[in-house]
């Protein structure tokens, strides 16, 4: 089991992405946190699978764009468990819409979930994650966003542009005291979506369509499983020697 004896927070875990990593961590021997926003029967339902795989999960609803909420949950996390040693920032939204009619509302709300989150996070885990004997991981959600530009997402792009600064500065300012950060960026994941507005002009109410998948070289959408093993090496000790860089598990996209 290459995550046992640790501690892991998941922010965004109820469905997709979050949930596979949940649940690999928890094969893998971890005990969790498990954050969602709104999810509740979601989340108390991957509790319970997580718990039926061997590991202890703490479920907690909050708004992780309110520093407030972060700090309550991480207080409840290390008061369960005595410690935290592993971060996965997953949460994020995605509206579409060209930049002229983005809301200063809309831009503030991106920027405090897809980027503030992790850092209230991150600041807020960072005397547990510095006190580890084992080496604490800080392990965030960047996706292509972080690395081109894309249309009608401004807001979207800039947020996870800055989330590749934020984790590389946290890996030089927590590498002294062996705790790592890195990013995934993923690229097309086949993920169930609550929100088909944001891709309506797009084939099944998917972020992308037929020529998409034809430009990808592996041909095809990953998996959010294979996007949870990415984050279990970034997790594990298999990674120590691995921090401030990001992996790019987008099928070859990126080329």
């Amino acid at each position: 089991m290459r995550l046992k004896g640790k501690t892991a927070l998941i922010a965004g875990a109820a469905r997709n992405i979050g949930k596979a990593t949940a649940l690999t961590f928890a094969r893998e021997g971890a005990d969790l946190v498990l954050v969602a926003r709104n999810s509740r029967a979601e989340l108390e339902a991957l509790a319970r699978e997580c718990e039926q795989l061997g590991a202890k999960a703490l479920p907690l609803l909050g708004d992780v764009g309110d520093p407030a909420d972060v700090e309550r949950i991480v207080n409840a996390g290390l008061e369960r468990f005595g410690y935290i040693d592993s971060l996965v920032s997953v949460a994020a939204i995605r509206p579409h819409r060209p930049f002229w009619e983005i809301s200063l509302e809309e831009w503030h709300q991106v920027f405090e979930i897809n980027l503030h989150s992790t850092f209230y996070f991150a600041r807020a885990l960072a005397p547990s994650l510095r006190a580890s004997a084992k080496g604490g991981s800080i392990v965030a959600l960047g996706g292509m966003a972080s690395l081109t530009g894309q249309p009608n997402r401004m807001h979207v792009i800039a947020s996870k542009t800055g989330l590749l600064g934020l984790i590389k500065s946290l890996a030089l300012e927590l590498g002294p005291y062996n705790v790592r950060a890195n990013l995934i960026a993923v690229g097309f994941i086949d993920t169930r979506r609550i929100n088909p507005e944001w891709y309506a002009n797009e084939e099944n109410n998917t972020p992308y369509n037929a020529a998409d998948i034809e430009a990808t070289p592996l041909r095809r959408a990953g998996s959010p499983q294979e996007v949870a093993n990415v984050a279990l090496f970034l997790a594990s000790d298999e990674s120590s020697f691995v921090t401030g860089d990001r992996i790019i598990c987008a099928g070859g996209r990126y080329m």
